[in-house]
Formats: C-alpha cells, sequence, structure tokens
C-alpha cells in the first residue's frame, strides 16, 4: 500500500487484485503468452504495465495475467468500471494474437503436467527455486485464478482487530466465490477445488501454507516470531541460498504485509466479471467492518477462536460451498445467531448481509442484483454446474466456458449471460 509513515487506517481504501488465464480464441486452450502481451503494450520485456487506474502485471504461469487497482482506492463502484475497460481494452490487445482473456478459477480441461509454462524473465530464479521445491505444475499452481482483497491497517491496535475479522470470517468467504468445480473435464466433487489444492500444494514444507487460517497472532511481533521465523528456519534446508524471504512465502488464506500496512485475503476465486467480484468484495469488507466494530461479539471473543475450529469449517466450505451446513453454535453466535442450532453457509451471509443494510444504509445498494443473483442462484461453481446439467463433454464444457468470456467480457454474471444467449 504506502511507506510506513503513511500507512493507511482501517477502512480507508482497498486494494484489489484480479487474475485471469489468456486463451486461445478458437480453442479455449490455455496460451501462455503473458510476457508477449505485456511487452506489446511496454516495447519492452516487463513484469507489468500502468494504464491510469490499472496495473497489468505476470504471475508465476505464462498463461495467467493479472489486472490489480494502480493504487488503493475507496471507490468500488468506480473500480468495477474501470476493471470493466481494462479487460476490454486487454481483450482488443489479445485479439491480435488470436486469444482472448477466460474468467473463473480454473481452466476446465488444462493438464499442467503438460501445459504449464513457467514465467522466464525478471525473478525467474524465484520462480525456479519455487519449482525446484515444490514442483510447480499441479493444478494448485499453474490452474488457479483468485481475487485479493487488500486492508490497509496503522499499528498493532488495528492489525489486531483486523486480524481477528478476518479469521473470523474466512473460513465461509468461499461459499460466496466458489468457481473451480470443474478440473481436467470432470465435476471435481469440490464447489472451490482450487482451495482443496492451495491447502497441499506446499505439502513439502507445510509451514508457508499453515492451516489456511492464521494463527491467533494480534501484534507485529508474536507475527514475526510465530510465523515469519518459523518459516525462514524450515525454508533453510531447502533453499541454503535464501533466495526465498518469508514475507513472499506467506501462503496462508490472509497475509499480514506490514512494510506496507496491509492484510491480503487470498481465498477468493475469481468470478466471471468484474461486478461480480467487487460485489463479493463490497459484502465481504462491510461484513468485516461490522466485526470490528464489535457489532455481534467484543474483540476478545473474537480472538479465542481456534485456528483448528476455524480451519473445520473453512474445509466444509471448500467441499460444499454455499449448501454447507454449520452447526458449531459458538461459530454461529460470533454472528448473532443465538438462537438456532445449525445454519447453511449462504443463509449466514444473507443474514450478515441484512445487518449490513441495518448499520450502513446504501453501502450495498449499487450491488443489489448481484447479491440477490448470489444468495438465489448459488456461487458461480453452482451457477456453472447448472449450466452444464451434467453433461460434461468436451462440446458443452467449450460452449458454457465459452459465455464465460463473453460474461467477461459485457461485465455481465453467468444467468444474464446464458439468458441474452438462448
Amino acid at each position: 500500500m504506502k511507506v510506513e509513515d503513511n500507512h493507511l487506517h482501517l477502512f480507508q481504501a482497498y486494494g484489489i487484485e484480479l487474475e485471469y488465464m489468456i486463451v486461445d480464441t478458437e480453442t479455449l486452450n490455455v496460451k501462455p503468452i503473458a510476457d508477449e502481451v505485456l511487452k506489446s503494450l511496454a516495447g519492452e520485456i516487463t513484469n507489468e504495465v500502468t494504464f491510469g487506474n490499472i496495473t497489468w502485471s505476470n504471475e508465476l504461469a505464462l498463461h495467467v495475467i493479472e489486472l490489480k487497482c494502480s493504487a488503493p482506492t475507496d471507490d468500488l463502484v468506480q473500480l468495477a468500471a474501470d476493471f470493466e475497460e481494462a479487460i476490454q481494452q486487454m481483450n482488443r490487445v489479445l485479439a491480435e494474437f488470436k486469444a482472448q482473456l477466460m474468467p473463473s478459477a480454473a481452466h476446465p480441461w488444462m493438464n499442467p503436467e503438460t501445459e504449464t509454462v513457467r514465467w522466464p524473465h525478471d525473478n525467474a530464479e524465484i520462480y525456479a527455486t519455487y519449482d525446484r521445491i515444490f514442483d510447480c505444475k499441479g493444478h494448485g499452481w499453474s490452474n488457479l485464478q483468485s481475487m485479493h482483497i487488500n486492508l490497509p491497517f496503522h499499528g498493532d491496535d488495528e492489525f489486531s482487530k483486523l486480524h481477528a475479522a478476518i479469521r473470523l470470517l474466512l473460513p465461509i468467504m468461499p461459499a460466496l466465490s466458489a468457481s473451480s468445480a470443474i478440473l481436467d473435464g470432470k465435476d471435481t466433487g469440490y464447489w472451490d477445488k482450487r482451495l482443496d489444492y492451495y491447502r497441499k500444494n506446499q505439502k513439502a514444507v507445510p509451514i508457508l501454507t499453515g492451516q489456511v487460517i492464521p494463527e491467533a497472532v494480534f501484534s507485529k511481533e508474536d507475527y514475526y516470531s510465530q510465523i515469519f521465523d518459523q518459516i525462514a528456519n524450515d525454508i533453510k534446508p531447502h533453499d541454503p541460498e535464501g533466495i526465498l524471504e518469508p514475507i513472499w512465502l506467506n501462503s496462508r488464506g490472509a497475509i499480514a504485509r506490514f512494510d506496507r500496512g496491509a492484510i491480503e485475503i487470498r481465498v477468493l476465486d475469481v468470478q466471471e466479471c468484474p461486478e461480480s467480484d467487487l460485489a463479493i468484495a463490497s459484502l465481504i469488507i462491510n461484513a468485516l467492518k461490522l466485526l470490528v466494530e464489535e457489532y455481534f461479539v467484543p474483540l476478545e471473543e473474537q480472538k479465542k477462536f481456534k485456528t483448528e475450529s476455524l480451519a473445520a469449517i473453512f474445509k466444509q466450505v471448500i467441499k460444499s460451498g454455499e449448501h454447507t451446513v454449520i452447526d458449531n453454535t459458538d461459530y454461529l453466535k460470533a454472528f448473532g445467531l443465538n438462537a438456532v442450532d445449525e445454519m447453511t453457509a449462504v443463509e449466514i451471509w444473507h443474514f450478515i448481509s441484512r445487518k449490513i443494510d441495518r448499520k450502513y444504509p446504501q453501502a450495498l445498494d449499487h450491488w443489489r442484483d448481484e447479491l440477490t443473483l448470489l444468495f438465489d442462484e448459488g456461487t458461480l461453481s453452482t451457477r456453472i454446474l447448472n449450466a452444464l446439467e451434467t453433461n460434461l463433454e468436451f462440446e458443452n464444457l467449450k460452449m458454457v466456458y465459452s459465455e464465460l468470456c463473453d460474461c467477461l467480457e459485457n461485465n455481465q454474471m453467468l444467468r444474464e449471460c446464458l439468458e441474452e444467449a438462448f
């Protein structure tokens, strides 16, 4: 975000990052040309190019490209419009390469063992070291696209409040954002298979990911001693040259960046269009505001939740998405649900959204249609599965994911695109 002396305070502004696949226009197969595309824009090999409010940058895999706001912003409505314009601009550039952007968190038929091409330019030594240790050709490395939300904090007091709130909300975030049910041309049985791979893809050094849900640490000093120092210790036998920094290696579902005064949320699958992504981001941000303001329960109660119990809920949610039945009554009480024994994840989110409407009138007004569709018709994984109608033949997969590409270009959610197509 900014240099330490000028760190933003809680909820002053946000940084959003969206990742997309580059695919061939005709076949929709992945097309590893991110370096060529960025070079065509900058005139030389580079890892990022800025156009006004949006910056394009590379990722580990050469068929993945990221767009992010060039600076933190408090106007998510304008940011959604900026993303839409940037995507349409990029698709015009990609057309010269007979390529286009594809949304969703996983390519439905990519074979990462044979189709992965790693970024070969600057930072190549870092990527090569990752590959040597973890073999970065699996789905959890080269076939995953996500949305990251960066939230600012200033000092330990704000970090403590924000980290406690994020830990509590992380387990049910995939119930909004799951979009990776299809891999290898098959229904994986998971609503969020990306996160299932994410949990396991660094098993050679388990401390890097932990349980995805961060440990209950609420100060910079404790974070360094309990997380960064442990990472440095455990990676050393695998990286004796010291190429990999502990701050880069931290792969929890939310990571603290004390250098820029921000926590980055990483458990969100990217959606079919920026309007949907930003609707989810707005709902999550306002839910975190409620928790930080102790609307449901005091901060000290939030801090008491064990990582293990939160991780158990998280595992359920990545398996079953919005349909997950949560019967941890302590967790339900943390959101003011004192009179129920169980509730589905989407029902919890619907309840939270009504509390947001009461506490912050108009906060979600711009996103009302997107959130209503999400609550009524389910996550993108659910809507993809419904569109496929159990027919996973290649041509049907291609048709549905072609519609997703149209959704991205037109900044529309999947149902709207399908209604217009048929």
